[in-house]
């Protein structure tokens, strides 16, 4: 029987790049990733702006909505958008948990977290930061998408500010030195030490909020 984490990706769209390079296979066949790059950040800035409008102060978010976010920004882009990855994700020494238990993660997380940390509405700002830090540490570790988990949980980070009445948060990612804490506590959180995350989370809400 085969061990969880090894899978036959072939054919698997997730495991394919363009001839030649290392950039993952698109719909519009792009080879440069600066290029890329600019069009994942263009839609989504444009899925940002539609589900600032969509989620109500009440709306809790569901594995459901998450899919349809991370569908409705790089579905233009990538066929697999939207959908639970199929493949092993690694970084460095760090294998993320295998693609076949991403499902059932998930199922766990949308009843032991999202509905318990969403909806936000009437949340002060540290019970707000609380939520926020348990939401974003419990989904990069299951990592369910086969890229942008990173951008899409800090975009719903800011739809769960929106819900207690704060402003998008800004990380102050312009400074290399924010985000490499930014990057160094998402890895505290995978060995559930949550406390130098929900310190940046808190500051980039207060840095939202212009005070």
């Amino acid at each position: 029987m085969n061990s969880p984490d090894r899978y036959d990706v072939s054919g698997n769209i997730e495991a394919e790049y363009e001839p030649g390079t290392s950039i993952l296979r698109n719909i519009p066949r792009i080879t440069d990733q600066a290029v890329l790059d600019r069009l994942e950040f263009e839609a989504l800035l444009r899925t940002q702006e539609a589900y600032y409008g969509l989620i109500a102060e009440d709306t809790v978010i569901t594995n459901p909505v998450l899919c349809e976010i991370h569908g409705h920004w790089m579905g233009d882009i990538y066929e697999w958008a939207g959908r639970y990855r199929t493949v092993n994700l690694t970084k460095g020494d760090f294998r993320w948990p295998p693609a076949g238990r991403v499902a059932t993660n998930m199922a766990t997380f949308e009843e032991g977290v999202l509905r318990r940390e969403t909806p936000c509405g009437g949340k002060s700002l540290e019970a707000t930061a609380r939520s926020i830090t348990i939401v974003q540490a419990e989904f990069l570790l299951i990592h369910p998408f086969r890229d942008g988990n990173g951008r899409l949980i800090r975009l719903v980070s800011n739809l769960m500010a929106l819900q207690a009445g704060f402003a998008p948060m800004d990380y102050g990612f312009e400074d290399v030195v924010r985000r490499e804490a930014y990057i160094a506590a998402v890895r505290q959180g995978y060995v559930q030490d949550n406390g130098p995350l929900e310190l940046i989370v808190r500051d980039a809400i207060r840095r939202g909020e212009g005070s």
